[in-house]
């Protein structure tokens, strides 16, 4: 046997996921309003209780309540008998403005402060961000991770489109694929599935309508084989979910939102943040260039590292890594990125278009490797 890689992903109605998609809808409501707003907003769910913290800076007014109540009914969250209520859970706002510790560094960067005129606000916060792209798939994501989100999508799909209609919002996969000794991907060792239901559905009849309606409609037929283990509910009961079987917490779930392990983590999260915010921006700009290097040929694996300082323009530093892959040597890489792209927080929100409410869509499903996004476009550098 090969190497044997694992990745996880999360439905939409995972507790860490129903927060991060509360934080995204409050921030894509400030940017309807006010492109400038600064956000930095965090969501805690469990037992029919949500709450939000951070620090909004805004003109703009944002009904946030109706908001959270709003994301809620979206998921899918209907009965606080087995998860939460839209209707009635109890909705906590504790939100105040962005330090101007904070504010001053950002609105006029280091650089500027010095006269060297670079026109861009400071990095929102110290920080390493990680982007990476490889040729496992047409995506240029890694396999695992990439398959373990379309089976979350999918479980979605079916219950929402009612074609599995006892299933509940609360769910996650887990895909292990073997790989030869040249890292390439060559089957699907194990699928793991647990997935909320009604309660008075047989392990059975959910174990095969998984399998038929999920897995065979998600997996490439040509990754399975005879020795393919299946795992759908081991525990053998998902009845009670969402909030009320677990706690939620915005930016839990930062592996999920990125690589699914297969490459290295800076550690910050996405959700709830505005791109003033290089955790989420910088980590963007490293997956765009990380995908370019590899679509146009000059490595077959990427990772790029950026580094910043908090209220400093400029990154501190840019690694790359190619594994050993490169066509041509790794330093006139990294002179075509700096040659190439303007890596100031303004620079990248300005070439990635980030001051507009698209973050919704990024919330699920991972927030890379997935089409509309401008972090995913493929140009010739």
């Amino acid at each position: 046997m090969g190497k044997l890689f694992t990745s996880e992903s999360v439905t939409e109605g995972h507790p860490d996921k129903l927060c991060d998609y509360i934080s995204d809808s409050i921030l894509d409501n400030y940017f309807m309003k006010d492109k400038n707003a600064r956000v930095a907003c965090e969501a805690v769910a469990g037992k029919g209780e949500i709450f939000i913290t951070g620090e909004i800076t805004s003109i703009a007014h944002v009904d946030i309540e109706k908001v959270v109540r709003d994301a809620i009914k979206e998921i899918g969250y209907f009965g606080s008998d087995i998860d939460i209520d839209y209707k009635t859970c109890k909705v906590n706002i504790n939100v105040s403005k962005q330090s101007p510790d904070i504010a001053q560094g950002v609105d006029n960067s280091y650089e500027d402060r010095l006269g060297e005129e670079v026109n861009s606000e400071g990095a929102g916060d110290q920080g390493i961000m990680f982007g990476f792209a490889c040729n496992q798939t047409k995506e240029l994501m890694p396999l695992p991770i990439l398959l373990a989100h379309k089976l979350t999508k999918r479980l979605t799909e079916v219950r929402k489109n009612k074609i599995v209609d006892y299933l509940g919002a609360d769910g996650k996969a887990q895909v292990t694929v073997e790989y030869n000794e040249n890292e390439e991907p060559i089957r699907i060792d194990t699928i793991i599935i647990s997935t909320q239901h009604k309660e008075d559905v047989s392990q059975d009849v959910l174990k095969k309508d998984i399998i038929e309606k999920v897995i065979n409609e998600t997996i490439p037929k040509k990754l399975i084989d005879e020795k393919t283990k299946y795992y759908i509910n081991p525990t053998g009961r998902f009845v009670i979910g969402g909030p009320l079987g677990d706690s939620g917490l915005t930016g839990r779930k930062i592996i999920v939102d990125t690589y699914g392990g297969y490459s290295r983590h800076g550690g910050g999260a996405f959700s709830g943040k505005d791109p003033t915010k290089v955790d989420r921006s910088a980590t963007y700009m490293a997956r765009h260039i990380a995908k370019n290097v590899v679509a146009n040929g000059y490595a077959k694996k990427c990772e790029i590292q950026l580094a910043y300082s908090i209220g400093v323009a400029k990154p501190v530093a840019v690694y790359v890594d190619t594994f050993g892959t490169n066509t041509i040597p790794e330093a006139e890489i990294i002179e075509k990125i700096n040659n190439k792209f303007d890596l100031t927080p303004s620079g990248i929100i300005k070439y990635l278009k980030l001051k507009n409410p698209i973050y919704r869509k990024t919330t699920n499903y991972g927030h890379f490797g997935k089409e509309g996004l401008e972090w995913e476009k493929i140009i010739e550098f």
